[in-house]
């Protein structure tokens, strides 16, 4: 039975394994297994709702996507949710690429009839990535010394946008940010140049 759907932002490989690293040793000592068990993937929740049809949405993100640059970010704090779920994250530094990102994301969703939660509104949005969820009360203190042990800032880009129901996790599609358009203005001016030039001149790379 589907709890719920969620589009999320994920990371590039190196970056998604530094916060498996984090997940893993927290299993490790039985602190919290269940972002492994229901089979997430390290992310950044853009947006939730109980009811969504995904079928429409999907040539709407996919368009989305294909207009964004991947994202630079840097989880520079560790903190946790004051609620039920005991929830330990990494945050990102709020950079306005990101919150920008979010704010666009928000407006295209609302054109789509789509209503935005309060906790999802980019005036009230808390951007994070969950590392433990449902940790015990008297194990708390111990799992933020686990994380204390990560070197932060912890650096890196999100490469992609997908939407997927839970709980299980189960991915419905996702879509590599990359600024199509951009890309192909460039590979235009390099085509008609009289002189060769380094495609990362046009800021393709």
């Amino acid at each position: 039975m589907s709890q719920g759907y969620a589009i999320e932002l994920y990371f590039d490989p190196a970056l998604e394994n530094q916060v498996l690293k984090a997940w893993n040793v927290l299993a490790r000592r039985q602190i919290s297994t269940q972002l492994i068990e229901i089979e997430s993937r390290p992310h950044i929740t853009l947006f939730s709702t109980s009811s969504i049809e995904p079928t429409k949405l999907e040539s709407v993100i996919k368009g989305f996507a294909s207009k964004q640059d991947p994202l630079p970010l840097s989880f520079s704090s560790i903190g946790s949710l004051s609620n039920d779920n005991n929830v330990l994250f990494l945050g990102p530094t709020p950079s306005m690429s990101l919150l920008q990102f979010h704010s666009q994301l928000c407006e295209l969703m609302k054109k789509e009839g789509v209503e935005i939660g309060e906790e999802y509104r980019p005036d009230s949005w808390i951007p994070y990535c969950a590392v433990a969820q449902e940790v015990p009360k008297a194990r708390m203190a111990e799992a933020f010394c686990v994380l204390r042990e990560l070197k932060l800032p912890v650096t890196g880009y999100a490469m992609d946008i997908g939407l997927v129901e839970f709980s299980p996790v189960r991915e419905h599609f996702s879509f590599v940010l990359v600024d199509t358009t951009c890309q192909a203005i460039a590979l235009v001016k390099i085509h008609n140049s009289e002189e060769p030039m380094s495609i990362r001149d046009y800021g393709i790379v």
